[in-house]
């Protein structure tokens, strides 16, 4: 458990938890061990080095192994990477003499000859059906025989790894991070979070728990404890049931509840009667999520426990036999009356709700007295709304600009995404403009006072991360809606994937678009050599994993964007198979080297949503000619099976056009917002840094800060954002 634990650190920080062991001369050690983290593009800081070589020997062994074996993962090192073409990138035949050479094959092999020729009678072959076809002509360490070594070069990643304090320290530091964070974390978030709630149950806890979904984990494991549960709504408890059930506790999913221990059964109902009591009001939560309550009812058996008669009623509601109208049937009668004033007044008693609602409450209401009403209403309770929730709206009135020629951008908490006209009547400027004074009055009240402020430009453009849904877990993720310059002779993406259980074909392509998002030209199985670049070939079968590439020469790329697309074309989904990641890979121009060389990883993302094309990242070649990344983690629906980049030209294009014409809030923002009451760097000569305590934002945190600096990093870029 405990190297797990430390795993978990290492990722979710760069920190190494301070190494345990008897004192010794390690020096040695600690510099083979330095030697084998930059194979792979990380680096010890000079603090963590010091440490180790005063450890014995051994003690240093065996913590570069636990810390390699964390890195390999974190850059997609940890599995063999190889490519159907063995000397990919170099000699990649022309796709239509590749399959030539693929049918004569199939006809000079006696099981599948008859096959062939009866297709090509009928005019068409089966590629699945040729034995040479999607399947690894050669063994991985064949493919390794065929490359030189990598050339180090002054361009390689590196990410380096900090010294942390004890295990158990670091472990409740990241626990009380998570547990306390103001936006929703993602699916390895989430994971982490479970884990360290029940190792961190018994001590110290956060002093809020702004987000449900990590109220209900952290309440699972206080009950396990004996501890009671924090909730104050029965939507809260019903999260607690799917946490004990291990369900979802967003409540997406239906949540299978199995037979209930007795106690917990009354822990459950004890909770919903105290809360019924108290505020009979709630019950009007329950419609929200009727047929999950129905299910928890068959498991909790209300009826046995007379002593709590109020939580019979959360049950006799969701069955119907009970009545309780919701908050939001209420809101809607008055709309549909056109008492735009009146539903102003009662949304402005849940703060959440009527922030949500400001957009359709001001084009619904048709006089000055209305909107009046509910920019008043917006101000007075701007004090009682979470920052996430003030920072969404900034962002969304940022985007209500009224230009018709701006389309209107999608995505569910899922990444689907779609782009379609804005047909939205145009907010009054003089409205738009109080309202964004507002939200950013209130923002920057709630922003901590950074004293000196040290700034690295290049973080300003990443997005706020304002939900841990629309990043993914990996090395070098910024959230959607990010930019980052690249810069690189070579680009080279890839993805790896492993099938649980039956065949998976899943499919790397490249779209390219010109200015207008028109397709220029593409990259796939079916077309090897096109664009400038070139693809390492199709493997269809993955039953021990499966990498394919694309190689590009951005100086060779026409047209102005560059998306990165894996389709599955056959098998188990992203989030079926036993591990599918993506990532990209920069490399100078003279570098040769193996198909995957880990320190020229810049990015390496999990793909796990639940549609059957995704889009993690595009590149756009911008106005001063340098090509950017602008981080999408889409996941298109598509279709069941035989999904193509040739189908998607149309919907991608769209999709992109929709991202770029869009303003995301970025760190800028918050940074602007910060300046009034800070001494604000934002460039430093010779890498030199202030010798007092700073508030650092950066993509990586520089050596030799004042060690009660407070660091921000892509990391735990969610600190940033105020409660």
């Amino acid at each position: 458990m405990s190297q797990r634990l430390e795993s978990m650190v290492i990722r979710h920080t760069h920190r190494v938890p301070r190494p345990e062991g008897p004192a010794g001369d390690g020096a040695r050690a600690a510099r083979r061990f330095d030697a084998a983290l930059m194979s792979v593009g990380f680096k010890l800081s000079a603090e963590l080095l010091a440490n180790l070589s005063e450890l014995a020997e051994e003690s240093v062994v065996a913590s570069a192994v636990r810390t390699l074996d964390t890195v390999r993962e974190l850059v997609g090192d940890h599995v063999q990477h190889n490519t159907y073409f063995i000397d990919f990138p170099a000699r990649v035949p022309d796709t239509f003499d590749f399959w030539m050479e693929c049918i004569v094959d199939a006809l000079l092999d006696g099981a599948s000859r008859e096959n062939t020729l009866a297709g090509l009678r009928a005019g068409t072959v089966d590629l699945l059906t040729l034995p040479k076809y999607g399947n690894y002509q050669h063994t991985y360490q064949q493919m390794l025989a065929a490359h030189d070594e990598l050339i180090a070069a002054a361009g390689d990643r590196v990410t380096t790894l900090h010294l942390g304090g004890p295990l158990e320290t670091e472990v409740t530091a990241l626990y009380l991070a998570l547990a306390g964070s103001t936006t929703p974390l993602g699916e390895q978030g989430i994971a982490d979070l479970g884990t360290l709630a029940g190792h961190c149950a018994d001590g110290p806890q956060p002093d809020a728990i702004p987000v449900r979904e990590n109220r209900a984990l952290i309440n699972a494991a206080r009950l396990q404890v004996g501890a009671g549960p924090q909730v104050d709504t029965v939507t809260d408890v019903l999260r607690l049931a799917c946490a004990l059930a291990g369900g979802d506790v967003s409540l997406v999913e239906p949540t299978r509840f199995r037979s209930v221990p007795r106690g917990l059964r009354r822990a459950l109902l004890a909770c919903l009667d105290g809360l019924v009591a108290a505020a009979p009001a709630k019950l009007a939560d329950v419609g929200a999520h009727r047929e999950q309550f129905k299910r928890l009812g068959e498991r909790l058996h209300p009826h046995e426990y007379p002593q709590w008669p109020h939580a019979a009623e959360v049950f006799a509601v969701a069955r119907g036999e009970q009545e309780a109208r919701s908050f939001d049937s209420r809101v809607e009668g008055l709309l549909a009356a056109g008492d735009v004033t009146g539903a102003t007044r009662l949304l402005a008693t849940a703060p959440g709700k009527l922030f949500r609602a400001l957009d359709r409450l001001l084009c619904t209401g048709s006089t000055d007295e209305q909107r009046a009403a509910v920019l008043a209403a917006a101000e007075q309770v701007a004090p009682q709304i979470s920052g996430r929730v003030l920072l969404s709206v900034r962002e969304h009135l940022g985007n209500r600009t009224g230009d018709a020629r701006h389309g209107r951008l999608f995505v569910n908490r899922f990444g689907g995404a779609w782009a379609a006209p804005d047909r939205r009547q145009a907010l009054p400027d003089s409205v738009r403009s109080r309202l964004i004074a507002t939200l950013d009055a209130e923002t920057r009240r709630r922003l901590p006072t950074p004293g000196h402020l040290l700034v690295d430009p290049e973080v300003l453009d990443v997005a706020l991360p304002l939900s841990g849904r629309a990043s993914a877990a990996g090395l070098g993720v910024l959230p959607r809606g990010s930019r980052s310059r690249i810069d690189g002779e070579l680009l080279r993406f890839f993805v790896y994937w492993k099938q649980t259980a039956r065949t998976t074909d899943y499919d790397l392509s490249a779209l390219l678009l010109d200015a207008s998002y028109e397709t220029v030209d593409w990259l796939s199985y079916t077309a090897l050599t096109r664009a400038g670049g070139e693809h390492s070939g199709d493997i269809t079968d993955a039953p021990e994993g499966a990498s394919e590439f694309i190689n590009l020469r951005l100086g060779a790329v026409r047209g102005a964007s560059i998306v990165p697309q894996v389709y599955i074309y056959a098998g188990e989904g992203f989030h079926e198979v036993a591990e599918s990641f993506f990532g990209f890979m920069l490399r100078e121009g003279e570098q040769q080297g193996q198909p995957f060389e880990a320190r020229t990883v810049r990015m390496k993302s999990e793909l796990r949503g639940p549609g059957r094309v995704a889009l993690p990242v595009a590149f756009v070649r911008e106005d001063d000619g340098a090509w950017y990344a602008h981080w999408l983690h889409f996941y298109l629906k598509g279709e069941p099976s035989g999904n193509r980049v040739e189908e998607n030209q149309l919907s991608v294009g769209t999709l992109l056009r929709g991202v770029m014409q869009r303003d995301y809030l970025t760190v800028r923002h918050l940074v602007d917002l910060m300046a009034e009451r800070a001494t604000t760097t934002t460039r430093w000569e010779g890498g030199q840094v202030p010798a007092e305590p700073v508030t650092y934002l950066g993509l990586e945190r520089p050596a030799d800060l004042h060690p009660d600096s407070v660091v921000i990093t892509p990391e735990n870029l969610r600190d940033l954002i105020p409660g």
